[in-house]
Order: structure tokens, then C-alpha cells, then sequence
């Protein structure tokens, strides 16, 4: 049975924008690793279209981002959206039973499902199909922006904590 897990960069006040910070290079080295050995990734629309970013090639890239851009254009995606008709390659349209579709993943794979977005992540919170949260802490002070957690913080328990790179911080917790 997979495992659903929600990570992503987070600052110091919670939010998550990745346009304000950014992964040092042994942590961005991490995220390839974690997209490489991904069963796939679930994303909400609005995270979908930032990440499409990584299909087309860019000359200015560095060897990390060309390897990360491999991973993930070679993972097995879930696009959660009710607006969009298409999604590109590799990636499935979830336009409607989000919470069947998500159980039968459950189900019918093994290995990590990683959850991209807030929105999305709150809403599979609120149905209790989230196996475990990881937030990677960043010493940075954001005061406004999308949150980590887009509504109340569930009753969590904290499982683990590591130093990724040179700067953050990766809590790991799961529901109590």
C-alpha cells in the first residue's frame, strides 16, 4: 500500500513560495533524489502548472537542474482539476472523485505518493488520507503568502528531524 506524503519548503512562518527562497545545492540534490525514487506525485492545479516549468529545456541549466528536470518529467503524475481540460506527459486529469482516485492509489500502488500543493493537501488532510507531513524549514521570514498548512494545523506528532543541506531543517510528522 502507498504511503501519501506532503513535503515541501516552508519558512520560518509557514508559508511556501518558491519564488522568495530557494534549496541550497545538497538540498536540491535531496529533491531529485526524492522525485526520482517517487511512486508519483499528486498536485493541485496551481503547483502543476509552476512545476511544468521543468518540461521544456533550458540552456542556462546547471547538470543538478537538467537531472532533477529528468526525474521529474519521467514520474508518474495526478493532476487534481476541476478548470483543466489537459495535462501534459506522464500526468493523469483527476477532474472529479478526487477521493476515490487517491484511495485506489492507496491501494493499488506501493512506495511514496507525494502530495504537491497546500490546497490539495488540506483537502486530502480533511479525508484523512495524508500518511505524513515534511516540512523543510528554511531560515527565513516570508509574513505573507500561501500557507503550509491552508487551514487549522491537524493534531500531528513529530517522528523525525534532520539537517538537509546547509540551511534547512526537515520535520517529520505524522497524524496522532
Amino acid at each position: 500500500m502507498a504511503r501519501l506524503v506532503f513535503d515541501m519548503n516552508v519558512s520560518l512562518d509557514g508559508y511556501v513560495d518558491h519564488d522568495k527562497f530557494a534549496p541550497d545545492p545538497e538540498l536540491f540534490r535531496h529533491w531529485i533524489d526524492v522525485v526520482r525514487t517517487a511512486t508519483g506525485s499528486i498536485y493541485g492545479r496551481k503547483l502543476y502548472e509552476i512545476m511544468r516549468y521543468w518540461e521544456e529545456d533550458d540552456p542556462d541549466w546547471t547538470p543538478d537542474h537538467r537531472a532533477f528536470a529528468a526525474a521529474w518529467r519521467a514520474e508518474r503524475k495526478w493532476v487534481v482539476s476541476r478548470t483543466l481540460t489537459s495535462v501534459g506527459p506522464d500526468a493523469t486529469l483527476v477532474p472529479s472523485d478526487m477521493e476515490g482516485v487517491v484511495r485506489r492509489l492507496k491501494t493499488d500502488f506501493e512506495g511514496e505518493i507525494h502530495v504537491g500543493g497546500p490546497v490539495l493537501a488540506q483537502g486530502l488532510t480533511d479525508l484523512g488520507l495524508i500518511d505524513e507531513y515534511r516540512l523543510y524549514l528554511h531560515p527565513v521570514v516570508l509574513g505573507r503568502g500561501a500557507p503550509f498548512f491552508a487551514a487549522a494545523v491537524p493534531p500531528l506528532r513529530l517522528v523525525a528531524h534532520d539537517r538537509i543541506g546547509r540551511e534547512a531543517i526537515r520535520l517529520t510528522y505524522v497524524p496522532a
